[in-house]
């Protein structure tokens, strides 16, 4: 038996199918989203990629991890700048988790007084 997963590897091929229930919201995203992606502007394609890796990793969206690292090889990225760009939203992401712990030392200096 093959392995099963909640998410479906081959819904990644049906993203553009999002915009069946809701044609006119899913228009202006798809144009919205691949003019973000288009060209090179103040971001090369390759960089755009490797940010949006970043992301993916930070948001948990394994569609995304699956598309963009694909995207980062095609655009010329190698496999140590793509884990370079994790390692960056990982410390990101981190650093955040650690500054929220700020807030619970405001609400307990709060509750001590």
């Amino acid at each position: 038996m093959a392995d099963k997963t909640y998410f479906n590897p081959a819904d990644l091929k049906k993203f553009g199918t999002i915009t069946q229930l809701q044609e006119e919201m899913g228009g202006k995203f798809f144009e919205w989203y691949n003019s973000v992606f288009k060209g090179d502007t103040a971001l090369t394609e390759r960089e755009k990629c490797l940010i949006a890796l970043a992301v993916a990793h930070t948001v948990g969206c394994p569609y995304c991890i699956d598309g963009y690292s694909s995207a980062c090889l095609e655009k010329g990225a190698d496999e140590e700048q793509m884990m370079e760009a994790v390692h960056v939203a990982a410390a990101i992401k981190s650093g955040a988790t650690l500054m929220y712990g700020r807030q619970m030392m405001n609400h307990v200096e709060k509750l001590s007084m």
